[in-house]
């Protein structure tokens, strides 16, 4: 697909020209990314419009998961653009089925507000029933563990997933207490999906 299209959209072009070497895909790529996808959507729009093919990557996982790419295939869509999306890679699902919780019911909330909004956030996901799958980074994990136990409790299972597919892949099961005991012994590194049971008996 990437040696057909007209045009690669790239998160991150010099991450995404090491791919398209490796494949040997001549294709032209320019960026969309979180800080130029406002005011470059109108222009890839209007290519499109003109019969232009375009293909959108991102770096890791798929975009519009916690990636860009939902203004893209908005604006795409308001315009009549036709839209396909080929199944890729993302964390989410992998996590999820490998955590060992509940799978059938379930709610991602990609990343928690950095500041407001956040504990509002945490209380309502304390009450959740199903099963709920977030992105953390390595500096905020240990952080964000431990504001949760004051709404969740320390017992509350967790399952933890570094680094998914890739060389250094780890995964942490256990509850939130030990969890937070275990990453102060081991320094987080890398990008993590976190999985965390439902509260029980709702």
């Amino acid at each position: 697909m990437l040696k057909e299209v007209d045009l690669i959209l790239a998160e991150d072009t010099r991450t995404s020209l090491k791919l398209l070497k490796y494949y040997d895909i001549q294709t032209p790529m320019q960026s969309l990314h979180m800080h130029n996808e406002h005011k470059k959507v109108p222009q890839f729009v209007t290519e499109a419009l003109q019969g232009k093919s375009i293909a959108l990557i991102s770096d890791a996982g798929t975009p519009g998961i916690s990636d860009p790419g939902y203004l893209l295939v908005r604006e795409a869509l308001k315009k009549g653009i036709e839209v396909q999306c080929l199944p890729g890679a993302t964390a989410l699902i992998p996590a999820l089925v490998q955590s060992g919780l509940p799978a059938d019911r379930f709610i991602f909330e990609g990343f928690l507000p950095p500041k407001k909004g956040r504990q509002s956030r945490l209380i309502t996901m304390a009450e959740e029933a199903r099963t709920l799958v977030f992105y953390e980074s390595p500096h905020k994990l240990l952080k964000t563990l431990s504001q949760m136990i004051p709404f969740f409790g320390k017992d509350r299972e967790v399952a933890i997933t570094r680094e998914l597919s890739k060389k250094f892949e780890s995964n942490y099961r256990g509850n939130l207490e030990s969890a937070i005991v275990f990453f102060e012994k081991n320094p987080p590194k890398g990008e993590f999906v976190v999985v965390i049971e439902g509260k029980k008996g709702k």
